[in-house]
């Protein structure tokens, strides 16, 4: 008869004791568990896990981010077309870059044609610009539906400085160096209009951020009226760097925002190498930006007044620099 399991030491359960009350060994990991007890870490956020729908999302975003920065580049590849028989006419009066002048067909043969196609096809002429006659549709479709007034004068992309030409333009002209930084400024009107207050109290050149700043479109070069055939505008892939590489150059750069530290009229070292760094419209300096300045100053103005037009400081600011070099 076979032993019966439920009797005192037949127990096949580790840990119970054999007849002679003596505990049996029992079978151990031998450390092959370890690592799992251990943990896998820290859960990783929903956008690292593969296939979670938040990184799908991530991942879009991306592209889309991608996507527009090489449509904003291309655009930027691309000649512009000005539009319009005021800008034209005023494109052509201030000298703008041209390769040609768009005009619908029958506009420059018509009886009492406008006289500012007359006058932008003499300024065509006198230039050699070609002259181009195009159907309504076809320039409807060029214009992308925009209101055209049968001429478009077009423009080609603009060739940019690099921020550090400014320092050899300034050694050749053998005055101190003086810059315009504008950081994040988006209306053209405004970067025009710096670029001719730049040219018109010496200073060397315009130095805009590569990233979320309007560059040299052709709204930009009509209101510099000129000047920006004079003076060379810079791209900055980097504006803080930029201003670090004019610091090392020995210039001092001086913020202009509505709380500096020193009043405008009480600044002394505009004589000297300098960078004057403006803000973009409404929200002015950038952190970043502004840490990199080793001053910033104020203009004076009513406390029933906000703020100055970024154009209208960087002429106040850009005189004051003109009148201490004097």
């Amino acid at each position: 008869m076979g032993a019966d399991p439920l009797m005192a030491g037949n127990s096949q359960r580790r840990g119970r004791s054999d007849g002679a009350g003596k505990k049996r060994a029992t079978a151990g990991t031998g450390g092959k568990n370890r690592r799992s007890l251990a943990g896998r870490g820290a859960t990783p956020p929903a956008e690292a896990r593969p296939g979670h729908p938040a990184q799908r999302r991530a991942l879009a975003e991306q592209r889309q981010r991608a996507d527009r920065a090489r449509a904003r580049q291309r655009n930027e590849e691309q000649p512009e077309l000005l539009l319009g028989r005021n800008p034209v006419v005023e494109a052509l009066r201030a000298r703008i870059p041209a390769t040609a002048l768009y005009v619908v067909t029958g506009d420059t043969t018509r009886a009492g044609a406008d006289e500012r196609i007359t006058e932008a096809l003499g300024l065509a002429a006198d230039r050699g610009l070609p002259l181009l006659e195009v159907g309504k549709s076809e320039f409807d479709r060029m214009s992308q539906g925009a209101l055209h007034q049968g001429i478009g004068l077009q423009v080609p992309p603009y060739d940019y400085a690099h921020p550090e030409d400014f320092l050899e333009t300034a050694r050749n002209s053998g005055r101190a160096p003086l810059i315009v930084a504008m950081d994040g400024v988006t209306d053209p009107r405004n970067l025009g209009a710096v670029v001719r207050s730049a040219a018109a109290f010496d200073a060397h050149g315009v130095v805009v951020p590569q990233r979320r700043a309007v560059g040299m479109t052709a709204s930009a070069w009509r209101t510099s009226a000129g000047a920006a055939a004079r003076l060379r505008v810079a791209r900055a892939v980097n504006l803080p760097r930029a201003l670090t590489a004019y610091q090392d150059a020995g210039l001092q750069t001086v913020g202009l925002a509505g709380d500096g530290d020193v009043d405008l009229h009480e600044y002394d070292g505009f004589a000297d190498p300098v960078a004057l760094v403006v803000g973009a419209e409404g929200t002015g300096l950038s952190r970043l930006v502004r840490e990199k300045c080793d001053v910033v100053v104020r203009i004076p103005i009513g406390r029933d007044t906000e703020s100055l037009n970024v154009s209208v400081a960087a002429g106040i600011a850009l005189y004051q620099a003109a009148a201490a070099r004097r």
